[in-house]
């Protein structure tokens, strides 16, 4: 899920790259939010079905129905699911195609900092949610530098490359999304801070699978090849690895939840 400028197409490289940093944060979000098996849920912003191939697979809902602007990204997800509970289609976070009240809970993963008009895509998850539902979402901390990709884009900084920011950074601040989840509405309003690592092989695992990702292989073009290899030294100089090679990479996301009124 992406707009103004940020736009995700190659399902493969994402889920090598953002998708697995989904996933762990999704593993502790689902955790927390501790959801009842058997739930019809909207995934929404879902990307190449990372986030939603998850909450199948722990959460044991009725029905996903994952919505994305991405035509690439919808079939990705089509491809990976192979079971009858998740269905795919292209739409808009702030215009969800689905009547009123049409599930028990609607969650957004990585997408509310993306949206021009973040207020308007809670309404639209509060909107599409029944009474007593959940609408909860997840993001990483950029203002906090949080991202995965943070040490990245602080180094582009320093070497004059200006990087393409999401639109609504703020958003995903934790006194931001418990003012946007309030102003919905919604009841029982309550944020967290998720904090993971991730292991890569050595550090060229680490750089190959992150400057694949769409953010970060654009401003990467623009560096003369001596700056980029200065700029890997730099960031190899950052993660040490372990007795065995390998390097170690730490990442935070805002999550929050609450319920409609009964």
């Amino acid at each position: 899920m992406a707009e103004a400028g940020i736009r995700f197409s190659d399902g493969s490289a994402y889920d090598r790259m953002m998708g697995h940093w989904s996933r762990l944060v999704g593993e502790q979000f689902l955790d927390w939010l501790a959801l009842k098996p058997g739930l019809a849920c909207v995934d929404v912003g879902c990307g190449n079905g990372a986030f939603t191939e998850l909450l199948v697979a722990r959460c044991s809902p009725r029905r996903v129905h994952g919505v994305d602007p991405s035509a690439q990204q919808v079939s990705f997800a089509r491809g990976r699911h192979k079971a009858a509970v998740a269905e795919f289609q292209e739409g808009d976070a702030m215009a969800l195609p689905f009547p009123a009240e049409s599930f028990d809970t609607a969650l957004m993963a990585l997408v509310i900092f993306y949206l021009s008009k973040p207020e308007k895509g809670v309404a639209e998850m509060a909107r599409v949610t029944r009474p007593g539902g959940v609408v909860a979402a997840y993001a990483w901390d950029f203002d906090g530098g949080g991202s995965p990709t943070a040490m990245f884009q602080a180094e582009f900084r320093a070497f004059g490359i200006e990087v393409l920011r999401p639109p609504s950074t703020e958003a995903s601040r934790l006194d931001s999304l418990r003012a946007l989840w309030q102003s919905a509405g919604l009841d029982a309003v309550e944020t967290r801070e998720i904090t993971v690592q991730r292991t890569f092989v050595d550090f060229e695992d680490y750089w190959a699978i992150t400057t694949a990702g769409e953010t970060i292989a654009p401003p990467l073009a623009q560096m003369p090849g001596p700056e980029v290899n200065r700029l890997k030294e730099r960031l190899r100089a950052k993660l040490a690895p372990d007795a065995g090679g390998s390097v170690t990479a730490s990442a935070r996301a805002n999550a929050v939840k609450g319920r409609l009124p009964k």
